[in-house]
């Protein structure tokens, strides 16, 4: 069976998270589609697809047809968020999974109702007359009618999502939910050692950077700030003498190496399964509290210390652990500012996340308390006892898990040819 696959274009979770379904469908010829971080982060693991065909449907009239081309030839599609994929799949009369890590998360301005009877009257005479017909829906609007015309939705576990699938179920809303636990690289991390010599004092995951608002060069305050604490961090702390910085922001020409009074950060982007043997075996673990990331940590028994907020995803997410070790120990802006509204919007709240990086990156007093803030997490976090980290792991396993993904898939998708 050939199998279409593509990922939203925010950040590197939901690539990470098509990689990992990828590998669980070996059996398959799988083709990835699509451009951007999503197309950055595939060419790093070239092992999990058979072919990688990068096109942008939103670029004219010619990435659109090639993609509706490439739909034609196969005979199962799996996005990840990727709603223009999954409304593709749906007028090219091809079955859709539609797999999610965030669907608690997708903000609605109209009630779902609505948005099921616009979904049960889509055209399917062509792209354009469907397109059209959802135009008035927001981004958020647009995933959620994907998951309704989707053929099976998989929606990864977290606070709010049971609800919403409940939701789904009691309208009799499209497609059934299939809900799991983490949507991440269980192969990956069943082989990872948990016993390797340490090569770093400190891993500092950034992930992916990039969505529809932040880039490494437009929208950057977020980097610049990071630019400028990473040799704070090796004054401050001089138990990290080895510090590596990973992340979309450092691939290519953009790695770079820091060093202050003998100690060192390297800033680099490692692939996938070498960031999970770092974080196996690296003593402190600091990230941008992204889901994948965290759900990763969680299966090697690491806590780490969520860094601030780069976009309103982040507010959520922190949010909802709040009640949690992770969730309270997290840093926060609001640390820096602590009555600077974020707006409750994806767009907006992140909007109010880049002026308020730039804020602290520019204003030599703001930057200071937000180094002495942050200085005062890192100090809580190394101060943890093996026993409250224990307990900080199994409080997300308790509230994050769920069924395998594996197991997930094995039911929805038609057995892999025999080899």
């Amino acid at each position: 069976m050939r199998i279409v696959m593509g990922a939203q274009n925010c950040g590197f979770g939901p690539a990470s998270e098509l990689v990992a379904v990828s590998r669980l469908l070996s059996g398959h010829e799988r083709v990835f589609v699509g451009s951007g971080v999503a197309a950055m982060f595939t060419r790093r693991h070239p092992d999990a697809f058979d072919a990688i065909r990068e096109i942008d449907a939103t670029r004219g009239r010619a990435g659109a047809e090639l993609v509706d081309d490439l739909l034609k030839t196969g005979d199962q599609v799996v996005s990840v968020m990727d709603a223009d994929l999954a409304l593709r799949s749906v007028i090219a009369r091809r079955p859709v999974v539609m797999v999610d890590s965030l669907f608690g998360f997708w903000r609605l301005r109209r009630p779902l109702a609505q948005i099921r009877d616009l979904c049960a009257s889509l055209p399917r005479s062509s792209y354009v007359a469907a397109d059209r017909h959802l135009a008035a829906l927001s981004p958020h609007e647009r995933v959620v009618a994907a998951h309704l015309l989707a053929t099976h939705s998989v929606v990864q576990n977290f606070p709010g999502v049971p609800e919403r699938a409940a939701e789904f179920a009691a309208l009799g809303a499209g497609s059934a939910i299939h809900l799991t636990g983490p949507i991440i690289d269980l192969e990956g991390l069943r082989n990872t050692p948990r016993d390797a010599e340490p090569e770093y004092d400190l891993l500092v995951n950034v992930g992916g950077f990039k969505n529809f608002l932040l880039d490494f060069d437009v929208n950057n305050a977020y980097l610049r700030l990071l630019h400028r604490w990473i040799p704070d961090l090796l004054r401050d702390w001089p138990r990290f003498s080895r510090v590596l910085v990973c992340g979309g922001p450092f691939g290519g020409h953009r790695e770079r190496n820091v060093s202050v009074a003998g100690r060192r950060a390297d800033c680099r982007l490692v692939p996938q399964r070498d960031l999970l043997r770092a974080v196996a075996s690296t003593p402190g673990y600091l990230l941008a509290p992204g889901l994948t990331a965290l759900h990763e940590s969680m299966v090697l028994g690491r806590l780490p210390l969520g860094i601030h907020e780069q976009h309103y995803a982040h507010v959520y997410t922190l949010r909802r652990l709040d009640g949690t070790l992770f969730g309270r120990n997290a840093g926060r802006f609001a640390d820096v500012l602590p009555h600077h509204r974020v707006p409750e919007d994806d767009f907006a709240g992140t909007a109010a996340l880049v002026e308020i990086a730039g804020r602290v990156q520019e204003d030599e007093e703001l930057y200071t308390v937000f180094r002495r803030t942050f200085n005062e997490r890192i100090e809580h976090y190394v101060s943890l006892t093996p026993a409250r980290r224990r307990h900080g792991v199994e409080e997300l396993r308790r509230l994050l898990g769920g069924e395998p993904v594996h197991a997930v898939l094995a039911r929805i998708l038609p057995p892999r040819r025999s080899a």
